[in-house]
C-alpha cells in the first residue's frame, strides 16, 4: 500500500481580494484565507490551527473542530477537466494536500500521528461560496457536494511541528462504518433517511456543528443552505 501522506502543506492569513464597485457581484471586493502558500519547512500545529494560518469568518470557520483541512491531491484532475478551468493544488484552501487518501478511505474519528502532532478526523467539509468566488464558478459549493470531493477537518489531540512528506500513521479508527464519503451520502443525498440520520448525530467523534444540522433535521428546522453555497455571489 503507497503511504498515506502530506503532499504540500499550506497556510496563510486574511487577505482582500476583488473590486469594491464592481458590476458582477463575483468580482467585488472580498475577505478570505483561502489564498495559503506551501510551508517549505516544519510549522508548529497548536489546538486550534497552525502558526501563521487564520480564517477570515470566524462564525463558521477554523476552531478546534476545523484545525486543519485536508483535501486530496487526486480530485484536482477532475477539477481541472470537469471546470476547464486552471485550478490547481491548494486551490480549495487546504492546509494538507494529501496522498492515497480520500473520502472513501478516511474516517470519523480516524487518530493520526503526523510529525510530531496527533490529530483526529472531526467531519467533511461543508463547503460554502468562496471556492466559487476565488475559481469564477457560481455554482461550485453544489458541485463539490454532487461530487462528494469534499475534503475533510482535523482535531489536534496533541500539538507538534509537521511539515510536507510527513507519513500519516494510524493510531486508531474508532467508526469504520462511517468514512467521509458516508457522511457526505447522509447528510446531501439521504435527507429522509431517519435511521442513518439518527445514527451520524449520534456519533460520539463527529464534530458538534454536523450533529447539531442532522438534529435540526430531524426536529424539521434544519433550514436554507442558500447563504452558506451561494452567499453573496448571486
Amino acid at each position: 500500500m503507497e503511504q498515506q501522506k502530506i503532499y504540500k502543506l499550506f497556510t496563510g492569513g486574511v487577505k482582500k481580494a476583488g473590486q469594491k464597485d464592481a458590476a458582477d457581484r463575483m468580482e467585488r471586493e472580498w475577505e478570505s484565507a483561502i489564498f495559503k502558500t506551501a510551508e517549505a519547512g516544519a510549522v508548529y500545529l497548536t489546538r486550534t490551527g497552525f502558526v501563521g494560518d487564520d480564517v477570515a469568518d470566524k462564525k463558521n470557520h477554523g476552531g478546534p473542530e476545523k484545525a486543519v483541512f485536508a483535501y486530496p491531491v487526486s480530485h484536482y484532475e477532475s477539477w481541472q477537466r470537469e471546470l476547464d478551468a486552471s485550478i490547481a493544488i491548494g486551490g480549495n484552501g487546504e492546509n494538507f494536500a494529501v496522498m492515497h487518501m480520500d473520502e472513501s478511505t478516511v474516517c470519523i474519528g480516524d487518530t493520526y500521528q503526523i510529525g510530531s502532532a496527533t490529530i483526529q478526523v472531526s467531519q467533511p467539509r461543508r463547503p460554502c461560496w468562496k471556492p466559487a468566488r476565488r475559481h469564477n464558478v457560481l455554482d461550485l459549493a453544489l458541485r463539490i457536494q454532487k461530487t462528494g470531493r469534499t475534503g475533510w477537518y482535523f482535531r489536534v489531540i496533541e500539538e507538534g511541528e509537521v511539515a510536507s512528506g510527513d507519513v500519516f500513521q494510524l493510531i486508531s479508527r474508532p467508526h469504520p462504518d462511517w468514512s467521509i464519503e458516508a457522511c457526505n451520502e447522509v447528510m446531501y443525498n439521504q435527507q429522509d433517511n431517519i435511521g442513518l440520520n439518527e445514527s451520524l448525530a449520534s456519533l460520539e467523534l463527529l464534530a458538534e456543528n454536523w450533529k447539531a444540522t442532522i438534529r435540526k433535521r430531524l426536529s424539521g428546522d434544519e433550514g436554507d443552505s442558500e447563504s452558506r453555497v451561494f452567499g453573496p455571489n448571486r
